[in-house]
């Protein structure tokens, strides 16, 4: 009896020990199965910042799913355009700034593109080592990139969303203060291209002297 239980004390412990040695193993694993998804969602991400411009249609739905659609046009770092089909309105990015243009009632809101998390899909590049991170999501037909940095955008966010196969973006969402989300889709995209200049001109001047008209 005494062997017998000398036996199942022994077997006690080889069972923790090995239970233990398991527990670390499984812990290293998964951040390794996290770096890994980060390392290819970077390679992604890589490739889409490495595109210097782009246009092509868009397909919109605010956060009340009303559905509009138009143009758009990209150029690093930081501008881009919405040029909204049948709706007097566009919105453009210097680079700086965003403002939001209601042409019919000659109206122009503006305000820093820094406070807005889509300054983080329009840099130079889009790190994902950094703190601003939220989540990255791969599955075999998309890939999901979350961004938002609290102190600086609040609760306000973007989520990416790409092909994997071809590194392609394919939607973006973000997520105001409120909590509201709008989406947009981007679809006969063309990479590349010279895109004129005054595309992302905004009227300072003429804006603060509310001489804008209709331009």
């Amino acid at each position: 009896m005494a062997q017998f239980m000398q036996f199942i004390r022994s077997a006690g412990r080889r069972a923790a020990i090995a239970g233990a040695g398991a527990a670390m193993l499984l812990s290293a694993a998964v951040p390794a199965a996290q770096a890994q998804a980060t390392a290819a969602a970077q390679k992604i991400a890589d490739h889409f910042a490495s595109i210097p411009s782009m246009h092509g249609d868009f397909v919109q739905f605010d956060p009340n799913g009303r559905q509009s659609e138009g143009k758009f046009y990209i150029e690093r770092p930081g501008k881009v355009r919405f040029d909204y089909a049948n709706a007097p309105l566009r919105v453009i990015s210097d680079g700086s700034n965003v403002a939001i243009n209601n042409r019919k009632l000659n109206t122009w809101e503006t305000y820093p593109l820094s406070q807005t998390p889509m300054k983080l899909l329009l840099d130079r590049r889009i790190n994902l080592s950094q703190a601003n991170i939220q989540s990255v999501k791969e599955e075999p037909d998309l890939t999901t990139i979350v961004m938002g940095d609290s102190s600086v955008f609040g609760n306000s966010r973007i989520t990416m969303m790409f092909d994997p196969k071809s590194s392609d973006l394919k939607q973006w969402t973000i997520r105001d203060k409120q909590g509201r989300e709008t989406s947009v889709m981007i679809y006969n995209v063309q990479e590349g291209g010279n895109i004129q200049e005054s595309a992302f001109k905004i009227p300072y001047t003429a804006i603060s002297q509310g001489q804008t008209g209709n331009r």
